[in-house]
């Protein structure tokens, strides 16, 4: 009997662990680089981090621009692209054409735009679901017809320019919050000033930024390196130490700066912008191959307490990336104005507990099979009701 093309989403008897592994590590990176941006009420220095810091602080600032700033958002992009590809190649084995694939995925970007514009409007304004629904909308095309030749190109042009565009990513924000949006005390004010900051700056960005990981993530899928990761090990080895260290020593000048412990000229602060940029995308495919190393420890001893949770939030990562914004709610204007009064290394910690919290979240709701929200409402909103 033929199998019907129009498959819903994936069981969770045929997902691999590695992607989800590194989907549930990936968003505690997320919830660091993101809640520093809720603080305000003191100038901004480079990439947003308070300029007046403590000693505590610093030490907060130089690990997050060494390895978690600007290098979360690309793994995300990797394993999104990464997760359009295994959508393809579960209907071309069921008999689909190409151009039915290809509505698919459009259809579940458009989906994902207006998932995005809903969070923008009620919390953030710095969702990147819309950013990666743009993508599948735009260039569902290319990410499923493709050869790896044209994407391998459109990845590294897509990188290169983006890089050169971070160049002003370490020159400070003039202003006492790095979005407006945080310091607006009326609830309804600050919907419509998120809603213009997502349509206008932060959707067309980060699209644009995550260009290059969502093609690697497209070509890595082809190849199987995280479906088969034993297989595939000498290369994700390599991969896992030299980006990561690459991502830490390019980063480390524009760390220096952001710690308040170095002043360079302009001219040195736009060249460290354009390596931390850089250096983002080798942390990401750092991070991913550090994933996959670890996916092939889970599947050799049946992994313990800690990859079992791991991979329940991986396998609910937009309910949680949601939730997180959730958790960071009470620190605008339009809350209780936390984020005026407490310093990065308390914003840190938030950002820490709260992905914890949600982790264990995940695990009960995984033991007690019950799937998240967000991916429920997308994979009926994509496939139908009864998928």
């Amino acid at each position: 009997m033929a199998v019907s093309p129009d498959l819903g989403a994936t069981p969770l008897a045929e997902r691999r662990p590695a992607p989800d592994l590194a989907r549930g590590g990936m968003l505690l990176l997320i919830a660091l680089a993101n809640v520093h941006v809720y603080l305000y009420g003191a100038p901004i220095g480079p990439r947003g981090y308070p300029a007046e810091l403590s000693p505590a602080d610093r030490v907060v600032v130089l690990v997050q621009l060494m390895f978690v700033d600007g290098r979360a958002y690309p793994l995300f992009g990797l394993l999104f692209g990464y997760g359009v590809t295994q959508l393809a190649r579960r209907r071309f084995a069921a008999g689909a054409p190409a151009a039915r694939v290809v509505h698919i995925v459009r259809r579940r970007g458009a989906w994902l735009i207006l998932i995005g514009a809903g969070h923008a409007a009620l919390l953030w304004s710095g969702d990147i679901v819309g950013a990666y629904g743009l993508l599948a909308l735009l260039l569902a095309g290319p990410l499923v017809r493709a050869s790896d030749r044209a994407l391998k190109v459109l990845a590294g042009a897509a990188i290169a320019v983006m890089s050169l565009v971070y160049a002003g990513s370490g020159v400070p924000v003039p202003g006492d919050a790095f979005l407006a949006s945080m310091t607006e005390p009326d609830p309804f004010t600050a919907a419509l000033i998120r809603l213009a900051e997502w349509g206008t700056s932060s959707t067309p960005l980060q699209a644009a930024s995550l260009l290059g990981p969502v093609a690697i993530g497209v070509v890595a899928a082809r190849t199987g390196v995280l479906d088969d990761p034993q297989r595939h090990r000498a290369l994700l080895v390599r991969a896992a130490v030299l980006g990561i260290a690459g991502a830490a020593l390019l980063g480390l000048p524009l760390a220096l700066m952001g710690a308040q412990l170095w002043h360079p000229d302009l001219g040195v602060v736009l060249l460290a912008g354009i390596a931390h940029g850089f250096g983002g995308y080798l942390g990401g495919i750092g991070y991913a191959a550090a994933f996959g190393l670890l996916a092939i420890r889970v599947t050799a001893t049946g992994g313990g307490a800690v990859s079992g949770a791991l991979l329940a939030c991986g396998r609910r990562s937009l309910s949680c990336y949601l939730a997180q914004s959730v958790a960071f709610a009470f620190l605008p204007a339009w809350t209780f104005g936390v984020g005026s009064r407490i310093g990065l290394w308390q914003a840190a910690l938030i950002g820490f507990s709260a992905w914890l919290v949600i982790l264990v979240i995940a695990d009960v709701s995984e033991r007690r099979g019950t799937r998240g929200p967000a991916e429920v409402l997308l994979r009926r909103l994509t496939y139908g009701p009864h998928r």
